[in-house]
């Protein structure tokens, strides 16, 4: 059973194609809307408080906990992209899932310094200027500025933060994520793609050296491998069908010897 968790301002239907290629390949499939996005609500506005720790503690656990429920027999894997992915690996971390395996596209830490000293700077400073923005508006208004659709103040000042700090620190929560991670023992795909400019491997590698303790598997989805067709950081999307079949075969083969039949 794949949950597919959407990057940062992504709609669950826009992974259409990719969950029809997962499906093809014999897993069952469902997409979830993060909070307020697509047909999630509270829509983000002025006056809506909620960051990362609700979507880690509350909102992945609970739409885990439901497609567990629907497809009993069938082990849950979370199939994040970009912030999708950073999501499902601190709710994992957490136990709070109880999902058995995470997989990552075109996932990174937006850490400043897994960037590289040109791009890196530049990164530093537009996350804390789109956070001090969404404060003053009392929200980030990411359709119409063209950068992840639009926020909350809170999940901006978590994305800000942790692209500063390099470190997991969720407003109105306790929990040392970053020991959860260090924790980690599930078994982890991390798949980049080509052209990523939003997570780059200098950015990868930094999200990765948080779960030392976890079994890591690395691919790579290449344009000559979509089809020739152009990719980026989300254009993969639409060419997924090659990221697909690879995901499925390693689901399969990962999990089947431990938890016997997935489809």
């Amino acid at each position: 059973m794949a949950l597919v968790v959407p990057a940062m301002g992504a709609r669950a239907r826009f992974y259409a194609p990719f969950a029809r290629g997962l499906h093809q390949g014999g897993l069952h499939v469902a997409v979830t809307d993060l909070r307020g996005q697509g047909e999630s609500t509270p829509m983000a506005r002025r006056g809506v408080a909620y960051g990362y720790r609700e979507m880690v503690d509350d909102d992945l656990p609970a739409v885990a906990r439901a497609v567990s429920a629907a497809f009993p027999r069938s082990p849950v894997v979370l199939i994040g992209h970009s912030l999708g992915g950073q999501l499902a690996l601190l709710s994992s971390a957490t136990e709070l899932t109880g999902v058995h395996a995470v997989v990552l596209t075109a996932a990174g830490s937006v850490w400043w310094r897994g960037f590289g000293w040109v791009r890196g700077p530049r990164n530093l400073v537009g996350s804390q200027l789109f956070a001090a923005l969404a404060t003053v508006l009392g929200y980030w208004p990411g359709e119409r500025l063209g950068f992840g659709g639009t926020q909350p103040t809170a999940v901006m000042r978590d994305w800000a933060r942790q692209g500063r700090t390099g470190r997991y620190t969720l407003r109105g929560s306790d929990t040392d994520y970053e020991a959860a991670l260090a924790r980690l023992t599930l078994p982890v795909l991390a798949v980049g793609v080509e052209n990523d400019s939003l997570a780059p491997p200098g950015a990868t590698d930094h999200l990765l050296q948080k779960i030392p303790a976890a079994p890591v598997s690395r691919w790579h989805y290449s344009e000559a491998l979509a089809g020739s067709h152009r990719l980026d950081h989300f254009r993969w999307v639409r060419h997924s069908d090659g990221m697909s079949a690879y995901i499925t075969d390693w689901i399969f083969g990962t999990l089947t010897t431990q938890e016997g039949q997935l489809r």
